[in-house]
Parts: structure tokens; sequence; C-alpha cells
């Protein structure tokens, strides 16, 4: 494996967390939740070639980029099945309460547990609902990385508030991720700084 890096870019009007894992030395690229459009020019114009997309999830706040970027780099969409229904459908999706209605088909479900390998670089699914019904988070064990989407952020968690939400499930999928994953594993959030499970065990009020 060649040197596998994280970047971030911060994107929409609710500063979505759109990131960009990638191997250096060979400049083969992942986009985790693509939010707006403009991402491929972004890319490109850095030399990156974008091998996959990867969704935490459906809301419109992190998909609204994935049309483009589909077809202009010819790269699957993967989503966790569960959430199937939520990416097309622009009410579960919250982009009708924007009025701009957008949907997406995945190309590629995925289970939890699975492991996806992109761009050289291997993703576990772990299935974390709450948020929303099909929301996930992909680890990347090699370098410790996870990528949790809405359901865990530095001091936080996602709201359950939207459709497919529940607060009862989300509570059970944070308390999962913080006893699962070892305490060094660097958490990288849809929204915010990153942090890590040793930092939100100690600080996060909604980790017990």
């Amino acid at each position: 494996m060649g040197n596998i890096k994280v970047g971030r870019m911060v994107l929409g009007a609710v500063e979505t967390n759109c990131y960009i894992v990638y191997d250096s030395d060979t400049m083969e690229a992942v986009v985790i939740d693509p939010a707006k459009n403009g991402i491929y020019d972004k890319m490109t114009e850095k030399g990156f070639r974008v091998c996959g997309i990867l969704l935490t999830h459906g809301h419109f706040d992190h998909i609204m980029g994935c049309h483009e970027l589909a077809e202009r780099s010819g790269a699957k969409l993967y989503a966790l099945s569960a959430e199937k229904e939520v990416c097309g459908n622009s009410s579960l999706n919250a982009s009708d309460d924007i009025r701009r209605p957008y949907t997406v088909e995945p190309d590629v479900l995925l289970c939890d547990g699975d492991k996806q390998e992109l761009a050289g670089i291997t993703f576990e699914v772990v299935a974390t609902p709450g948020h929303t019904i099909g929301s996930c988070c992909y680890y990347v064990e090699s370098e410790k990385w996870l990528f949790s989407g809405d359901t865990l952020f530095a001091g936080s968690v996602g709201r359950t508030d939207l459709p497919t939400g529940s607060g009862e499930q989300l509570m059970q999928s944070v308390e999962m991720i913080v006893n699962r994953f070892p305490k060094d594993v660097k958490v990288y959030p849809g929204h915010g700084e990153s942090t890590t499970i040793e930092r939100e065990l100690a600080y996060n009020p909604f980790v017990s």
C-alpha cells in the first residue's frame, strides 16, 4: 500500500465535510459525501483520479454533488442498502425542505461488515442507524481512521428529528462505535472538526 492521506473540503450552506481519501503515490482517490458541484474540477486540477464515491447517508447536504462527480469521473456511487429509499426520495432526504428536490441512486448497495477496496484502500462498512435509517461509517483499519458521517461529532451526536431518524438507534450506534474501536482511532465527522475515540469517551456528554 502506498502513502495514504486524507483531505477535507468544507462545502455548502451547512458546512458539510467532504473528504478525499487518496494514495499520494498513485493519486487515486475516493470521495466521501460530495456535498456540492465543482469537486471534480478541483480534484483533476491537482492530478487526482476519482475511483469511488462513498455516502455516509442520503441527506441533501451530503449528496448534491453526486451526479456531476459520478458522470464526469465515471466513478461508482456506494451507500448502505438500508439508505436506498432516503437517497431516492426528496422528502426523506430533506432536499424538498430547501426547495431543491434532489435524488441519487447508488450503483452499489453495501451491507454492514462489507469491505470495499477502492484506490487500493480498504474501507470497512459499519452500519450506524439513527441519524437516518441507513446511516453508516467507513473504517480504514490500516490508518485507524473512522469517517462517521452525522452519527458522531466532536462533543456531540447527530440529530434525529428528520425522516427515518431514531434517537434510540442513534445512541445504540454511538455506544457501539466508542466501545468497538481503539481509543486512538481518529474520527472524521460529517460536520465540524476531527476528534478521537479517546477524546469522545472523555468529553462527549452523549457518550457513557
